[in-house]
Formats: C-alpha cells, structure tokens, sequence
C-alpha cells in the first residue's frame, strides 16, 4: 500500500509570485481539492491525501522547494511597518497604560525606553502631539511657557529622567482607615470648646476628665483606673501629663492645680494662685505652665515651696491654648482675644504677638521636624490654620478649612498634620506639609471634636466628643526605629467607667 503524506506549511510554487501580506492570518487558509494533487518534485508513487487535521509530515520527500529569503524580505517588512505605527511601540503603550489607566510601571526601564518616550513628548510631527497640549504649552493655543507644578506625578509631565516615574517604580499611596477601630464610652465628657480632658502619657495610659472624676486608661491592658473625684465642690477642666508620664496635673474648676503620683494614686501637691478654672496646662522638662479664665498664665516648678515662680501677662481673655516648644525654649499660648503669643521665659512678656485669627486660638502644636514652625487653629468665626516662623516672626501659609478648628497635632514620624473641628462638620482631617493636601477625612462623631491626643508610637490618635465618645484611629505610619510595643490592644466598644 501507498504511504500517506499530510499537506505542509510551505506555499505551492504558484504561490511564491504572490507578494506577502504582513497582517495576514494563516491560521485562516483553507486547502480545497476534489481529488488528489501530485506534486512534480515528488515520486510518482507518492499520493497526497487531504483531511481536516493538520498533522506535519516529516518526511524527507514532503520537503518543498522554496526560497527562504522571501520569508525574511517579507518579515523585515513586517517589522519595519511595525516600527513605523506608535500603537506597536512598547514605550508608547507604557505610556498610554500609565496615562489612561493609572498603571504603574513594573520596574527600571532600560536607557533606550526612557529616550523613545522622551521622543514621544516632543511634538516632531502632528501624529506624535498626543498628551502634548496643555494649559501654559509654547505649543497650545494660548502660549507661554509650560506651566511648572511641584506635584507632577504623571509620566508625560515635566520630570526629569532623573526623577521620572518612568524610572522607578511609583510609591503606593499610603490607605488611612476611614473608620475608628475602637469607641470608648465616656459619660459627662464636657461640651465645652475651652476645656482640655483627654492626655495621652508617654507610658500608654490615656487621662480623661469626666465631671468631676478623672480615669485612667491603659492602652496596654484595656483597664480603667478612677485616680480621683472631686465632688461635690469641684470639677475637672484640664489634665496634662509630665514628660515621663509618672505625674499628672488636674486644673480644676476653683483654679487650683493638683499633682499626682499616679503609680501610688497619691495626690502630691495642691497649687493655687488662679483666680478662675484653669482650662489648659503645657509640661515642660522642669516647669508646668497653666492658662485660666482669668487671662493669666502662671509657671511652677514642683520642687519649690512656691505655688508659681512668675506670671505671664498678655491675654485680654481666658487662655484656652498652651504648648512648649520641643526644645522647650519657646511657648506658645493662645486665648479668645483672639490673640497667639510667643513667651520666652524667664521674661513676663511675650517676645512675640500674632493677631491674625479672628476667634478664640485653642489649636496649638509645634513641628517636630523644623525648628521655630508654629500651626495655630482658629474658632468658628475664623475656621483657618496658620503656620508661624516664630525665629523671625513672618506669617507662612494661612488655610481655611471650612469649619472651627477645635485641636491640632503634628505627627512625629511623617511631616503631616491632623486637626479635629466643629462647627459645623465635626470632622477629623489628615493633611500633608507643607502642601496641606487631604490625605483623609475621618467622620464618626456627631457632635464637634473637642479633643485630641496621640499615642506614644506616633501611629494612633484619640478624639473626643460631646457626644460622649472617645475614637480611636489609625492615622500615621511607624516610625523608621523600632520602639516599643505600644499599640491599643482591644478593639471592641467599651465603656470607660
């Protein structure tokens, strides 16, 4: 019997006079014949059948005789028109892919990619101007020069290929959790815009002062520990701890200062010397200072026999803000006169006075990343934060949020801010320095967010309502050092007392 061959890949010697098509599929070609074909460079006896199935003969005499050098004519076309069309070129489509749909690159791009998409910003022809006009473009309709943003992310902007997102892969944005992963009941927490009730101490315990009772909470254990009550004579307006976190002060309604030692739950001193509450207190390394109603703010050092070693005169009205320095050569305090002072003891006056806000300064906080910059928050009636160079005195950059600017805080291990507001959206806000882009917008509370302290770690903060809630919230990275373990254990709703 006659061996059977299956037809081959190569063109038929007609169809070798066909140019070649570089788009065409021959995946598609089909063979039709009604009898069987004898090919005239086989043997007489070979037979060729045809079937639906396309099995490879690898029989020496089912090779084809056919000019290899028009397969690679025909391929070097391909490839040359392939090079001419801009939706075939790899850098192209990088470029598309990271413009259209935010893709980011997978890795450092070769030399020779970076300089093609170099060529594709610059318009050369009409067919390249792709992305190229924009507002302030030589080659827009209204002129002038490119338009220069310090936040250029995008990889036909003006980068450098030095710095281009095209040659290193984009940082992931930072996910700040929307919702507070713990709420804390607290009952009688004051509504009152001038009072300051929740600390944070460098030890993880939480102070609150609520009515007349002030409780411990450790972040630690999840334990609460009532430290004292002042009924029925009195109640609490403030509470600060010290820099080690082994005492803390209570301003109280009367105007007295108490000391305690909260290892020993001991009160070790009662300090007088306010005519009225004392609604706002500031550790130093040696010194507490503490602002009362009566627009005095009095300095004391614990290891004397004297209630206070001297008073600061400066506020028309109550003092309501208070914050040293990180070097502790500086204090800002602010009241509602509307006024934010610079002190620099021991003078008794302040060496610097700004009276730029428009309501009462309770939001105070210093960077901890450059020396002498102050951000200060104002009430609802001025609802903006402001940045201070107290080392020359100017004014650097004035926001308004919007709403009344209740607390605020710098993050020590990013340079962010996050500020706490009232009237009238109740709202937490995470911004960047010094751009003060939102990061986040953190809502929960109901009514404005009086309160706000930060753990020891730098990642978590707490706010407090009147609506009688204390939130936790994830908000800031960890620091580059490994620290402690310092993060909040539980994370179920529970009541403070």
């Amino acid at each position: 019997m006659e061996p059977e061959y299956a037809a081959t890949t190569g063109p038929s010697v007609s169809q070798q006079a066909q140019p070649a098509s570089p788009l065409r599929d021959h995946s598609r070609q089909n063979v039709h014949a009604s009898s069987p074909v004898r090919s005239p460079l086989w043997s007489p006896k070979s037979r060729v059948t045809y079937s639906d199935r396309f099995i490879p003969s690898r029989a020496a005499a089912a090779r084809l005789d056919f000019s290899i050098l028009d397969r690679e004519l025909a391929t070097s076309d391909v490839l040359k028109q392939a090079s001419d069309r801009e939706d075939l070129n790899p850098a192209y489509n990088l470029l598309l892919r990271s413009e259209l749909l935010g893709s980011t690159c997978p890795g450092v791009i070769s030399p020779d990619k970076v300089q093609q998409m170099e060529q594709l910003r610059a318009p050369a022809s009409p067919g390249k101007s792709l992305f190229r006009f924009k507002t302030g473009d030589v080659h827009s309709p209204h002129g002038g020069p490119a338009a220069q943003s310090p936040f250029v992310v995008s990889p036909v902007g003006d980068d450098t290929a030095a710095g281009s997102p095209f040659a290193s892969p984009r940082r992931a944005q930072r996910k700040i959790a929307r919702a507070p992963f713990k709420v804390l009941d607290a009952p009688s927490l004051a509504d009152d815009f001038y009072l300051n009730l929740v600390d944070w101490s460098s030890q993880n315990v939480l102070a609150v002062g609520l009515g007349t009772c002030v409780y411990l909470w450790s972040a630690t254990s999840s334990t609460v520990t009532k430290l004292c009550d002042l009924a029925p004579h009195d109640t609490v307006c403030s509470v600060e701890w010290s820099k080690r976190g082994t005492y803390l002060s209570v301003g109280t309604n009367s105007g007295k200062v108490q000391i305690w030692d909260v290892a020993k739950l001991k009160l070790l001193r009662t300090l007088e010397g306010h005519r009225a509450r004392v609604g706002t207190q500031a550790w130093g390394s040696q010194v507490l200072c503490s602002g009362s109603r009566d627009r005095h703010i009095l300095t004391r050092d614990i290891r004397c026999p004297e209630h206070f070693i001297s008073k600061l005169v400066g506020h028309r009205s109550e003092v309501c803000g208070l914050k040293w320095s990180p070097d502790d050569r500086q204090l800002a305090s602010g009241g509602n006169d509307n006024q934010l002072c610079i002190w620099s003891l021991p003078a008794t006056s302040p060496v610097l006075k700004f009276s730029d806000h428009t309501a009462a300064v309770k939001a105070i906080a210093w960077s901890p990343h450059q020396h002498g910059l102050l951000a200060s928050g104002g009430g609802t009636a001025d609802r903006c934060i402001r940045f201070w160079n107290t080392a020359n005195g100017t004014a650097l950059n004035c926001i308004d949020t919007g709403s009344q600017v209740c607390n605020i805080s710098w993050s020590k291990n990013v340079n962010e801010i996050v500020s706490t507001h009232g009237y009238s959206q109740n709202q937490v806000i995470v911004w960047k320095y010094p751009s003060m882009a939102k990061l986040a917008t953190l809502t929960g509370h109901t009514l404005r967010v009086l309160y706000l302290a930060m753990s020891p770690d730098g990642q978590t903060i707490v706010t407090g309502a009147g609506d009688e809630t204390l939130r936790f919230w994830s908000v800031f990275p960890s620091a580059k050092s490994a620290g402690p373990d310092t993060t909040v254990a539980n994370m179920t709703r529970t009541t403070i007392r």
